[in-house]
C-alpha cells in the first residue's frame, strides 16, 4: 500500500472519529456532542469543498444541530415546568448541573441538576414528595433529551456518510 492509495482515507477516517466521539458523549447532559459532529461536518466542508451537494448536507445536518440544541431546553424545562417547577428552580439546576459536570464529569452533569431542582423545590413547597414529583418529571425529560440527542446525532453523522459517497 503507498501513500496515494490511504490518503483519501485519512481525513474521512478522522472526520468520523471526532463525530463518533461528539456522538458518544451525547450521553452527559451539558456535553455539545451535536455541535462537536456539526463543527466536524464544516470543517471536513472547508477542506474538501462547498460543491454541490456537499453544501446541502452540510444545510441539513445544521437544522438537525439547532433542533437538537434546543431540545435540550425543551424536553428538560416544559417537563419540569408542566409538574410545577419554577423557573428559579430550572435555572439553579441547570448551574448546579454545570458545576457538577466540572467536578464530576460523567454523572456530575445529571445528578448536580436533578439534587438542584429537589433542593430548590423543596425549599419553596416544604414538601419532599410535591418536590420528588417535579424533580422525577426532570429526569424523565432528561431521559427524552439523551434519546433524542442521540437520534438527532446518529441521522447527522448518517448524512455525512451519505455526503462522502455521493460526492
Amino acid at each position: 500500500m503507498t501513500w496515494s492509495t490511504i490518503q483519501p482515507f485519512i481525513l474521512p477516517a478522522l472526520v468520523f472519529i471526532a463525530m463518533l466521539a461528539g456522538w458518544v458523549g451525547l450521553v452527559i447532559p451539558i456535553y455539545p456532542g451535536l455541535t462537536i459532529i456539526w463543527l466536524t461536518a464544516l470543517i471536513y466542508a472547508i477542506i474538501d469543498g462547498f460543491t454541490f451537494p456537499a453544501w446541502l448536507f452540510l444545510v441539513l445536518i445544521t437544522i438537525l444541530m439547532i433542533a437538537g440544541n434546543l431540545a435540550d431546553n425543551f424536553f428538560i424545562s416544559a417537563k419540569a415546568r408542566q409538574s410545577g417547577a419554577s423557573w428559579l428552580s430550572i435555572a439553579i439546576g441547570y448551574m448546579v448541573g454545570i458545576i457538577g459536570t466540572l467536578v464530576f464529569p460523567l454523572v456530575g452533569g445529571l445528578l448536580g441538576s436533578i439534587l438542584g431542582v429537589l433542593a430548590v423545590e423543596f425549599l419553596r413547597k416544604k414538601d419532599w414528595k410535591i418536590a420528588w414529583v417535579t424533580t422525577r418529571a426532570m429526569a424523565f425529560g432528561f431521559g427524552w433529551t439523551i434519546l433524542v440527542r442521540i437520534a438527532l446525532g446518529a441521522i447527522m453523522i448518517l448524512l455525512w456518510f451519505g455526503w462522502i459517497l455521493i460526492k
